[in-house]
């Protein structure tokens, strides 16, 4: 495709080429009537005379040799590393002392998907899914966090002193059950996978008992928005293993679907979520409190779930894939 500036295109070529081929024009008048060399038109009349109107056509800027371009055996060695050993174009280069760029081409060359985009574990690509409806699939997972002793922890005090504090915290932790801010806090979450709506609440514990109240805040939540809640996915807690839990959901007609033993990446999409939570919510600034960080986090919640751009998503938020929270953004 020519350049915005470039004084021919195809059909300017062309006819360029027939004044001089076809109608006996010099090389020099038609170069001025064109506006452009007589090296120019010298070039487009000989490709008109041995290709005809064909010849005007844009060819590929690739030279027909390229003697610098990296060797085969190399090149072999390079893309036989990435997959044995899943390393990136850095740590390649190192290893066969190569420039980064060199290795980076190659790879890209021969089509090697990003690091990102592997398994760890097998190097397969990772087949990624989502699903059709709101409801149709909702993850359902646990994370366990530290709470902020009162008066801050080391984050605001530094090791030494926080340190201290979290001694304290945990030898509180036998009274936990009594006291939520004391030990850890266990965040229970529900996201969508079409929309990733989601619902977090910060509980004290996570028995069968515990997660399953959670879900049936969590399935009155989604109903609340139009959200009919078909299949939900668990990895293989013992919450997720009891009875209780599968009557829950067996009782609101929800189908139970639970993660391959280790392979936590079949639920990564809640998984995911919770670093999000602990980068932007969590950790995002020092707390000087349990009470404090806890304070925020339905703010958070409400920005991630109408405002906060999602990458899977286009750069809308969740609410825009949910109808019934359109415009509920204040």
């Amino acid at each position: 495709m020519p350049h915005r500036n470039a004084p021919l295109t195809e059909l300017g070529r062309l006819r360029l080429a027939r004044c001089v081929v076809d109608d006996g024009w010099p090389l020099r008048r038609a170069a001025e009537r064109f506006q452009v060399s007589a090296t120019t038109a010298r070039r487009w009349a000989n490709r008109y005379r041995q290709q005809g109107p064909s010849g005007m056509a844009d060819r590929s800027s690739r030279p027909h040799h390229s003697p610098a371009r990296t060797r085969t055996s190399t090149e072999r060695r390079i893309v036989k590393i990435r997959f044995t050993h899943r390393l990136g174009p850095a740590r390649i280069a190192a290893r066969l002392g190569l420039p980064t760029s060199t290795v980076h081409r190659v790879l890209t060359r021969y089509g090697c998907p990003p690091l990102a985009h592997l398994d760890r574990g097998s190097g397969t690509r990772i087949r990624r899914y989502e699903h059709s409806a709101a409801g149709d699939l909702v993850h359902v997972d646990v994370k366990k966090l530290g709470n902020i002793p009162d008066g801050g922890g080391h984050r605001i005090h530094g090791r030494q002193i926080g340190g201290r504090n979290s001694q304290r915290t945990q030898t509180g932790q036998r009274n936990a059950y009594r006291n939520p801010l004391l030990g850890y806090g266990f965040l229970h979450t529900a996201l969508d996978d079409h929309s990733r709506l989601a619902y977090t609440e910060i509980l004290a514990d996570e028995r069968k008992e515990t997660a399953a109240a959670f879900w049936q805040r969590a399935h009155a939540y989604f109903t609340s928005l139009g959200i009919t809640v078909r299949r939900v996915l668990t990895d293989n807690g013992s919450c997720y293993r009891s009875l209780l839990w599968r009557t829950t959901l067996a009782t609101a007609g929800i189908t139970h679907k639970r993660t391959r033993p280790y392979r936590p990446q079949t639920n990564g999409k809640v998984e995911r979520f919770h670093r999000t939570l602990a980068e932007e919510w969590a950790y995002a600034r020092p707390y000087t409190s349990e009470t404090e960080r806890r304070r925020v986090l339905p703010a958070w919640l409400h920005m991630y779930n109408h405002h906060r751009g999602h990458t899977a998503l286009g750069g809308q938020p969740p609410a825009s894939r949910v109808p019934n929270l359109t415009g509920q953004n204040i």
